[in-house]
């Protein structure tokens, strides 16, 4: 079945995610139920992508499943996020792939396997390693000894930030001088000079980055990291692959060679069959909204929407996305 496509309204759901995706004090979660009620979806940090596709993707709820209101919390991401879900907090969740993997086998963050199941796949997210030209860093292992931002505690770039620096052979608790730093206050940081260098993983293009390049120009470049796949892959598996960072993306002299992981859309498993496929059906249905608040969710694709292991697949957004294609 082709992808079907409800009128949206692009630019007036972009100008309303700053009113959905808010900060701080939020709602009561919903109950799970087809019947209506409130949403809450946790996003990540206010430059990051998870936060401005979860104002819109609150909008378009709000918009579009009927008797839900749906808002978007700031928060410190993956790790965090699934924390939330499971105890309630929230009713649906933005994660990277290699932290929900380890909530559903209950490793690492996670000392119990977690009942989270996922929605569908997302985009993907790109490792971003920024550090400052002067500082003389051309490779992970030139980070000992720096100041470096290790993303916000319990989140998803945290995870990736010490499972690049073990690959590198450095010790994160003692080789460098980190930094658990939200995106905005890494970027404040790098161009104050109070760090050397910071870790991103998010969409293409990222706000915050985007801001970092802009401002410092040739005083700041992206490093590559692909050189560190074999060991990422060889200790934590296929979840981790490679991909470049278009030179055009942050209008840097060549494309940049990175590890991504996939982004998923997480659920608790106790929530409703046709409640999950409305959600699901509204992903799909209005992508086009969420293309028009950031180029990411170019990504979120039918094709890949099922391809969520070892996370399982909520049966309502399984019959979505059978229905879907």
């Amino acid at each position: 079945m082709r992808l079907r496509r409800l009128p949206v309204v692009a630019v007036a759901l972009a100008a309303a995610v700053s009113l959905v995706a808010c900060g701080g004090q939020r709602e009561p979660a919903g109950s799970g139920s087809a019947n209506g009620g409130r949403l809450t979806i946790a996003t990540g940090n206010t430059t990051g992508v998870y936060y401005q596709l979860g104002g819109a993707l609150a909008s378009v709820i709000s918009a579009k499943v009927s008797g839900y209101r749906a808002t978007a919390s700031e928060t410190g991401a993956s790790v965090q996020n699934i924390q939330g879900l499971v105890a309630g907090n929230y009713d649906i969740a933005f994660s990277l792939g290699d932290s929900a993997a380890d909530a559903v086998k209950g490793e690492n963050s996670f000392k119990s396997k977690q009942d989270v199941v996922a929605l569908t796949r997302l985009y993907n997210n790109y490792t971003q390693v920024a550090v400052r030209t002067s500082a003389g860093i051309n490779s992970i292992a030139d980070l000992k000894g720096k100041r470096v931002s290790t993303g916000s505690p319990n989140s998803g770039t945290e995870v990736i930030a010490r499972r690049l620096l073990e690959a590198a052979g450095l010790d994160p608790a003692k080789d460098v001088t980190a930094q658990r730093l939200g995106l905005p206050e890494s970027v404040d940081a790098m161009k104050s000079g109070s760090i050397d260098a910071l870790v991103w993983s998010g969409g293409l293009p990222t706000g915050g980055i985007t801001d970092l390049t802009t401002s410092m120009g040739k005083g700041v470049k992206l490093l590559p990291i692909a050189d560190l796949l074999p060991k990422m892959q060889g200790k934590y598996g296929s979840v981790y692959s490679q991909a470049p960072i278009p030179a055009a993306t942050y209008k840097q002299p060549a494309d940049v060679a990175t590890i991504i992981v996939p982004n998923v859309l997480l659920v608790r498993k106790d929530m409703k069959d046709e409640l999950a496929e409305q959600l699901t059906k509204v992903i799909y249905d209005n992508k086009d909204a969420l293309v028009a608040v950031n180029a990411a969710a170019k990504g979120i694709t039918l094709e890949n929407a099922d391809k969520t292991d070892p996370v399982p697949l909520h049966p309502g957004a399984k019959k979505a996305i059978d229905g879907l294609r």
